[in-house]
């Protein structure tokens, strides 16, 4: 059993690493072991029975993806920040407050959280400050997961400014989502399962959340933002022509990396429509609402569908 690296209270050197880590707008770079099911769209090789997945508009062996997607966020992570503003025209962090006050850490007493594919620390720190500011909890913690050990590092790096370095509240760990090892993630430990940004770059979808559904407790909640798909057909044309004209080019001006960029734009086209991953999410085994957006439906649109929030419970 390989090893995890644990990034609490210094980012030590690891003897050994897990399948090197995952999440974008926080990107996810997960890697499926060959005998797991891939993501929809995947198809067996005819030639070598290899089977392939997708990496933005390019199709690649399965195994290969890992090692791409977490090329692309080495290459991204100290401009992190900059990458989600250029991706959302800045409102991923309003997209990121709703995203955490409708879950409401804290409002039910301390609670044990997980956030996968959240090298960069942004998330765990909205639940630990809405935890403390709303119902004066000091006791939720939050594991930070994440495949790619440059972005947790600078997720360290930012949580060094804050109150809750060194303390109990947060640990960063590098780690597989598709494959997170019992003995660090034992079954039925979390009380919130959190992943913004990242599963649509994890290599199997699937595997990322039948490892949610076993981490977290019976009652525990999954809770999934993503980019999506809009739903108006004038403003898709639009948001379509921003995407791949603009974000790329803003890639290279602000990043001197176009095709980073690129990638990111086209992952999110690739990946499933909200009903779809709705679906996806009731397949793990999970309690959805109704295979609907809105009140008592499984998803909510964020800005007619660029991103959605996606929430489920395991009963």
């Amino acid at each position: 059993m390989q090893s995890v690296r644990q990034l609490r209270p210094l980012v030590p050197k690891a003897s050994a690493r897990l399948h090197p880590v995952v999440s974008a707008a926080r990107l996810n770079h997960q890697h499926a072991p060959a005998s797991t099911s891939s993501t929809p769209g995947s198809a067996p090789n005819s030639d070598q029975g290899a089977r392939t997945t997708h990496f933005g508009f390019k199709t690649v062996p399965e195994d290969q993806k890992e090692n791409l997607v977490r090329n692309v966020f080495e290459s991204v992570a100290s401009s992190y920040d900059v990458m989600n503003d250029a991706m959302s025209l800045g409102v991923h962090r309003l997209w990121k407050d709703d995203f955490v006050a409708r879950l409401k850490p804290g409002a039910r007493g301390a609670q044990r959280c997980i956030d996968v594919a959240g090298g960069t620390g942004d998330i765990a720190l909205r639940i630990l400050d809405f935890a403390r500011e709303k119902y004066a909890d000091r006791e939720t913690s939050v594991d930070v997961v994440d495949i790619n050990g440059e972005m947790l590092k600078e997720g360290f790096k930012r949580f060094k400014k804050t109150m809750y370095h060194n303390t109990p509240q947060i640990a960063f760990k590098e780690a597989n989502a598709q494959s997170m090892p019992e003995a660090e993630f034992p079954s039925n430990t979390y009380d919130l399962y959190t992943i913004a940004f990242g599963i649509r770059n994890c290599t199997s979808v699937p595997d990322v959340l039948k490892e949610a559904y076993r981490v977290l407790k019976p009652g525990g909640t999954f809770a999934c933002l993503e980019f999506s798909r809009v739903n108006n057909p004038l403003f898709s044309t639009i948001y379509d022509q921003y995407s791949f004209s603009v974000i790329p080019l803003l890639g290279t001006i602000l990043a001197g990396d176009r095709e980073s960029y690129q990638y990111l734009v086209e992952s999110i086209r690739r990946f499933p429509p909200q009903p779809t991953f709705a679906q996806m999410i009731a397949d793990a085994g999970f309690t959805t609402g109704a295979m609907h957006e809105g009140k008592g439906g499984a998803w909510t649109d964020l800005w007619g569908g660029i991103a959605s929030i996606h929430t489920a419970v395991k009963l």
